[in-house]
């Protein structure tokens, strides 16, 4: 369907003509409707099937109808005055579980709302606030924040929700892994009960329809694309290989294979910056993107990424979930997922757009039990390539279904170093499957998540700290007693 057929107004037909855009996608065809009546919707869609433009096109078109009228000119003794200016209220905002997922969501709304006076910006955690707190007092129609920088600044009494007409939740699923969950009912509490409320996922979980039951009114449901089901251009391919050879196996791989950009997945953080510099000794440009990056080194990862000459990216689930990054050839699971949902989003960042992928696994022997999940849930068996001379696997073989966690750090995503010489690896015994949303840890974590930490400025225990170390960097104090004042974050 085309977009000129589902209602939108020529100021955003003429933005999406400008992108190269003429027909929507399934989410899009579907939604777009549904949020133009103002409806409450609830949508399951998968990153890249262009869910984000299928509520960022018709709730810029729902605040520009309902925009109030620019006070008329008034003239005093023959001369024009410049009329006063009115405080623009916030009246749409998106809740994003990362940083990242953050800023494509707000250069969203700049590209399909180019056309428009309408004004948004952006704020999250993990770097100054300055600018950000400039922009709210400037006035903006809509507001893309992660839910801790938010309460931060609603605290400061820099932002006002009273006004808001829509609210969007983008990737619940993971805003709740995250321990996002108790930060979520203060802001649903703060915003006005009549609105209207839109609520994306990539899974669907109970929790996630238990919360639209509450937050929703009579939502339609729309559900695009299996779960289980990768795009059809993927090659996937396993590889059966001892843990300790792992890291000489990708050098090997990414020597050896011809390929555009490649994104490496990392069980935890504190594995993925050992696998960037192992790669680093082998010659090989590679970049770590996770929770305990600075924001300017994630988006620095990023923009080189996306460059032309771009490093291998190794990254963690929740700092990768939701990025729309186009041409990358080579998916690689260096460490196989926890959940076999997640192997699905992690290979569908390849072979976007009708072009053809590659999906590469590297199985251990305490492995096998994941592999065989993630066999079950795409309904088919994944080839295992012949094995390279040098990497013959030794590791005995173990059917169980997860990795132990250690120490109770939170899970898979513990964050920062393993405990008690663990080397944060994975062990043949048995890993606690349960999650548990918005019950935090002592640390902060939620026990749960699909791959990454849960310390930095990524989840609901982070931002809250990354709000305390700006209030007082303001004050001239240091983070904590006995040290010395903290330099002022890079805005």
């Amino acid at each position: 369907m085309d977009f000129s057929e589902l209602g939108l107004a020529d100021a955003f037909l003429q933005a999406t003509d400008l992108l190269g855009y003429a027909t929507a996608t399934p989410i899009q065809a579907k939604a777009i409707p549904v949020v133009l009546q103002g409806g409450d919707l609830i949508g399951c869609a998968q990153t890249g099937t262009g869910k984000t433009a299928a509520f960022t096109l018709p709730t810029l078109q729902r605040l520009l109808e309902s925009m109030p009228p620019r006070p008329p000119k008034q003239t005093i003794d023959g001369k024009r005055q410049k009329p006063r200016r009115q405080p623009r209220p916030l009246r749409a905002l998106v809740l994003s579980p990362t940083r990242e997922l953050a800023a494509q969501i707000g250069a969203s709304f700049d590209k399909y709302g180019k056309f428009t006076p309408l004004r948004q910006t952006v704020i999250f955690g993990g770097v100054s606030q300055y600018h950000q707190v400039k922009a709210l007092q400037n006035g903006v129609d809509t507001l893309v924040a992660t839910p801790g920088r938010l309460l931060d600044l609603k605290d400061q009494g820099h932002i006002d929700l009273s006004q808001v007409e829509i609210l969007i939740f983008d990737e619940a699923d993971q805003m709740l892994d995250m321990g996002f969950l108790p930060a979520l009912k203060r802001i649903v509490a703060a915003v006005p009960s009549k609105r209207q409320t839109l609520m994306f996922s990539a899974t669907m979980p109970n929790e996630i329809r238990e919360l639209a039951q509450q937050w929703l009114t009579r939502p339609d449901s729309i559900e695009i694309g299996a779960v289980s089901k990768p795009a059809d251009k993927v090659t996937q391919s396993v590889h059966m290989v001892d843990k300790k050879k792992k890291h000489h196996l990708l050098a090997h791989f990414l020597k050896a294979t011809r390929r555009d950009r490649t994104l490496v997945f990392s069980r935890t953080k504190h594995g993925a910056d050992k696998i960037v510099k192992h790669l680093e000794r082998e010659g090989l440009k590679a970049a770590a993107i996770h929770g305990n990056k600075s924001q300017n080194a994630r988006s620095r990862a990023l923009a080189q990424f996306k460059g032309k000459n771009p490093p291998v990216l190794v990254a963690t689930d929740i700092a990768a979930r939701g990025l729309d990054i186009s041409g990358v050839s080579h998916v690689i699971n260096y460490d196989l997922p926890e959940t076999a949902e997640t192997y699905v989003h992690r290979i569908g960042r390849t072979a976007r757009a009708g072009a053809e992928g590659a999906a590469v696994s590297f199985c251990a022997g305490d492995e096998h039990g994941l592999l065989k999940q993630i066999e079950r849930l795409v309904k088919r068996s994944i080839p295992v390539e012949a094995t390279v001379p040098g990497f013959e696997p030794t590791d005995p073989i173990s059917h169980g279904t997860g990795y132990k966690r250690s120490g109770g750090q939170g899970g898979q995503g513990g964050g920062g170093k393993p405990r008690s010489g663990q080397g944060g690896r994975p062990s043949g015994k048995g890993y606690g499957k349960s999650r548990s949303y918005g019950k935090s840890r002592p640390n902060g974590s939620t026990g749960g998540g699909s791959g990454a930490g849960h310390s930095g400025g990524e989840s609901a225990a982070g931002e809250r700290r990354s709000g305390q170390k700006q209030r007082r960097r303001r004050r001239g104090v240091g983070s904590a007693a006995g040290q010395r004042p903290s330099r002022p974050a890079a805005s």
